[in-house]
């Protein structure tokens, strides 16, 4: 049977946060481990996850398949609440968490904070703001053996729809994967931003781009089938 046959697209609950917290490190550089270049999988999965599932969980999403999740889409209706909220806890949170942990000890963790560091010098970091037009935002993540098998792009959907229902009047996100940015394109978004960041260079040999793409989206009701 086909993976696509076999997943269920449903809302996320408070049992699914652990494997979204699992998935987020094993795919968090372009589809592979953050183990790659940060020692600390608790602080990294804090760092992507944490307002979305325990600020905004009404917005996530998860594919299930034989009760296993297998990816998951976590949004934010509100990118500027989820700044506000980002930068009143979580920053705070997750400084004080990781000097318990001895996060910081790390000389692998501490590399990487130097070149993120550099690349914000570089004025690397700085992006244009799409909130305006495009409020909503989405991180997507689908484990290897589900990425081809439709689960993505049924995620994309029924977030979408979400936001239709909500009335929300667009989306954006960012993304570094060359091969995410040919899916996007497809599920109809638009890029509106390309830029270059350099943090990973010096252990990937080459500077990645960063894309930012967004969708306008209808306002208005409309269903959400296929979704439990």
């Amino acid at each position: 049977m086909p993976h696509d046959q076999a997943v269920i697209i449903r809302k996320f609950a408070v049992k699914d946060r652990t494997a979204v917290r699992q998935i987020s490190c094993s795919t968090a550089l372009m589809g592979d481990p953050s183990s790659a270049f940060f020692d600390d999988d608790e602080i990294f999965a804090d760092a992507l996850t944490l307002y979305f599932t325990d600020y905004e969980p009404e917005s996530c999403f998860v594919g299930e398949c034989d009760g296993r999740v297998v990816g998951y889409l976590i949004g934010a209706k509100d990118v500027k609440r989820m700044n506000k909220v980002t930068g009143q806890k979580i920053i705070l949170y997750l400084l004080m968490k990781a000097l318990r942990r001895g996060t910081l000890l790390s000389g692998r963790n501490w590399r990487f904070f130097f070149h993120v560091f550099l690349s914000a010098v570089k004025g690397e970091l700085t992006a244009p703001s799409f909130s305006k037009d495009y409020p909503a935002a989405l991180h997507i993540n689908v484990m290897k053996g589900y990425r081809t098998d439709g689960v993505g792009s049924r995620l994309i959907d029924a977030y979408l729809n979400y936001l239709k229902a909500a009335g929300i009047a667009g989306v954006h996100f960012s993304t570094m994967s060359e091969g995410g940015s040919q899916f996007f394109k497809k599920k109809g978004f638009q890029l509106l931003f390309d830029g270059r960041r350099s943090y990973f260079k010096y252990f990937l040999g080459k500077d990645v781009l960063l894309h930012i793409y967004g969708m306008r989206l209808p306002l208005g009701c409309v269903p959400t089938a296929g979704v439990n």
